[in-house]
């Protein structure tokens, strides 16, 4: 049985039943029922890029989704209208999103997987989440056997959070339709990072192609940036999500952390910044896996780690932000066949 780790970007994952690679929505259809018929649990995977399967695999069937294909709809009033198939990579369509003259992507710039995960788990980097731009997203309800369409509402959308997420066993992304703007620059530059890096004040607007070279610098400075010149890096991108705290817990926390106010009256504060002032050190080993010499964010494999040796350090990683701050992170990346428990 072939491994999963060859599917996923950790290359971390035993073996799988069975593999298939869905090409159409409609083969993605039929595996998917075939798989339920015979009572087979299934997995589907996208680019592999946010997830980490145990070292036992998985004891059925894993779906890779490969369809792809867009269809424009332009209008000038309400700008592009974009159906893009699951399967497409995320970051070759904000590219040629921004190639065909449309704005609202560049700030998500290299983030790794295809478009089908993009809604599940509502990406989101410098600002701005995919959510903002999402008319809707077309799955197969495997309840009801029947193709279902979410508007952006339906979605349930929330920070790195919808209700796809919620019920992962149910719906499968077929694809996804974008409502884009049609211009040359970017909204207002909220991130003082960003903003430094394109050498323009926070508040400022810059165009959407300086800003797309300006994400994916900083993304590569933080070994962030998946690419097939860096094979070498074995990471799933963030492996904790920033938490979202009360503001008596943010109160409580060192007047240097960094906080972003909510709509709700809740903060966020920054997941990195909790783990090195915690103790946890870029570098760090712990058998195979390895906090990455770059950014203390993301866990990566130095080429032997197992799943068990990830788990170990991302639970040392949450123990020393609970015991120092009381703060419990959460894991970003997909946990299968492992837990932090």
């Amino acid at each position: 049985m072939e491994k999963l780790a060859n599917f996923t970007s950790l290359r971390i994952g035993g073996p799988a039943r069975k593999i298939v690679h869905a090409k159409t929505e409609s083969e993605l259809i039929d595996f998917v029922k075939s798989a339920d018929e015979a009572a087979e649990p299934v997995l589907i995977l996208g680019g592999g890029s946010n997830v980490l399967i145990g070292d036992d695999g998985f004891a059925g069937t894993v779906i890779i989704v490969e369809t792809t294909g867009n269809q424009l709809e332009v209008d000038a009033c309400s700008g592009g209208m974009i159906e893009v198939a699951a399967g497409e990579d995320w970051d070759n369509f904000v590219k040629l999103s921004i190639e065909k003259g449309f704005a609202g992507l560049e700030t998500l710039s290299g983030i790794p997987g295809t478009v089908g995960g993009a809604p599940i788990q509502n990406i989101g980097a410098y600002g701005h989440e995919v959510s903002e731009t999402i008319a809707r997203v077309k799955t197969f309800d495997r309840q009801t056997k029947a193709i279902k369409s979410f508007s952006a509402s339906e979605c349930k959308f929330s920070y790195r959070d919808s209700i796809f997420k919620h019920s992962t066993n149910r719906y499968v992304v077929l694809s996804v339709t974008f409502q884009l703007r049609i211009g040359e620059f970017s909204d207002a530059i909220k991130y003082p990072e960003l903003a430094a890096q394109l050498k323009i004040a926070v508040g400022e607007k810059a165009s959407t192609k300086l800003v797309r070279k300006a994400v994916l610098e900083i993304r590569d400075r933080k070994g962030m940036l998946l690419s097939k010149d860096q094979q070498s890096i074995k990471s799933a991108g963030s492996f904790f999500v920033n938490p979202i705290i009360s503001k008596a817990k943010a109160d409580e926390l060192p007047s240097e952390a960094p906080r972003w106010h909510q709509p709700d009256g809740m903060v966020k504060t920054s997941a990195a910044w909790l783990l090195e002032n915690a103790g946890i050190k870029k570098g760090e080993q712990l058998s195979g896996a390895r906090v990455s010499d770059l950014h203390v964010l993301a866990f990566t494999n130095s080429g032997s780690a197992t799943a068990k040796d990830m788990v170990e350090l991302a639970k040392f990683a949450k123990m020393k932000v609970k015991e120092r701050f009381g703060i419990e992170l959460q894991p970003e990346v997909q946990l299968i066949g492992c837990d932090l428990d």
